[in-house]
C-alpha cells in the first residue's frame, strides 16, 4: 500500500476518530455507527493509508514513499 494520508491530515483523523468513538461510547442507542467510524478514522490514520482516497485519486501525503 502506498501511503496517501499526509501529518496533517492524520491529526484531523486521530481527533475526530477520538470523539467520534467516545460519542459512540457515551450515545445510547445506535453507539455503534459513531464508533465504527471513528475507528475507521484512526485504522487510516495509523496505516497513513486511505482506500476512498485511492479511489477518489487524492493523495495528502507531501514524502515520496516505496510500496511497503
Amino acid at each position: 500500500m502506498t501511503k496517501n494520508v499526509g501529518s496533517v491530515d492524520k491529526v484531523v483523523r486521530v481527533v475526530a476518530g477520538v470523539a467520534l468513538v467516545a460519542v459512540g461510547i457515551v450515545q445510547g442507542g445506535p453507539w455503534w455507527a459513531a464508533a465504527a467510524v471513528g475507528a475507521v478514522l484512526l485504522f487510516t490514520a495509523t496505516t497513513s493509508f486511505c482506500g476512498l482516497y485511492t479511489l477518489l485519486g487524492v493523495n495528502t501525503c507531501k514524502v515520496k514513499n516505496s510500496n511497503s
